[in-house]
């Protein structure tokens, strides 16, 4: 679909070896980005993992580890990748509680993993971007970012201040050859929602079609999961130059949920 047009551009994406972030990161070095793929782990098969990428799309694909519930960890990221043409912050973790029994270490995990890690990587990077003359931020929200369930609580908080962070980013650079969008994901099918399959069948006794129908794609009208292919593909896009123009929004990859 895309040329290799992100030739000479370096992109970081954070929490990328596995779901989301792994698709993203291949979409974007199969258009010609050279990678930093990043998780909390520092194991042997995340090392192997970047010199599959690199064979696989004859591109430059680096791994640091960076705990990003930790500030200077996401700063420190930014600095030893060295360059940062395309940022995407998209490293999270959730938990289900109600609100009276959510433990307080599990909100500031949320927050600071799916939040604050942001703004910290951000920082860095965008005198990066202005010294090369182009950037683009891409922060993956969540369809939760725009809407609310119950028991969410870190998680919902954490998605709409992402998409409010986008905003100012935005208004920030406008101007200059940087854009700052959001993409809104709702069930994608990805390993650890796969993972949660079995058990779901096991809880409610029900089918794996009747599971994903009737459980876990209940308010995606499109009664499909969105692919983490699909999610690389809508950053590609946002990447590239019929994207110029669009900062500071929103993009949903939701079959339908937020229109509800």
């Amino acid at each position: 679909m895309f040329q290799k047009f992100l030739s000479g551009k370096t992109a970081v994406v954070t929490g990328s070896n596995s779901g989301i972030g792994l698709g993203i990161a291949h979409e974007l070095a199969r258009a010609g980005a050279d990678l930093v793929l990043n998780s909390f782990t520092d194991a042997p098969e995340d090392h192997a993992l970047a010199e599959s990428l690199a064979r696989e799309h004859g591109v430059k694909v680096r791994y640091i580890q960076a705990d990003m519930s930790n500030g200077e960890q996401c700063r420190a990221l930014i600095e030893q990748a060295g360059a940062c043409d395309i940022l995407v912050n998209n490293a999270g973790i959730q938990h289900v509680a109600p609100i009276p029994d959510f433990p307080v270490e599990k909100w500031n995990a949320i927050i600071a993993i799916n939040l604050s890690s942001a703004f910290h990587t951000t920082a860095v990077a965008l005198p990066m971007m202005r010294k090369a003359g182009w950037g683009r931020v891409v922060n993956i929200a969540s369809a939760h970012g725009l809407t609310a369930s119950a028991f969410k609580s870190a998680y919902v908080a954490a998605k709409h201040g992402i998409v409010g962070l986008t905003k100012v980013t935005a208004l920030e650079t406008a101007g200059e050859a940087i854009t700052c969008n959001a993409i809104c994901p709702g069930y994608v099918l990805t390993p650890i929602v796969e993972k949660q399959i079995p058990d779901q069948m096991k809880t409610h006794n029900m089918s794996r079609e009747d599971v994903i129908a009737k459980v876990m794609l209940q308010r995606q009208p499109s009664g499909e999961f969105a692919t983490v292919e699909q999610m690389g593909g809508t950053a590609v896009f946002l990447c590239s130059p019929a994207a110029d123009q669009i900062t500071g929004t929103t993009i949903s990859v939701d079959g339908g949920w937020t229109a509800l």
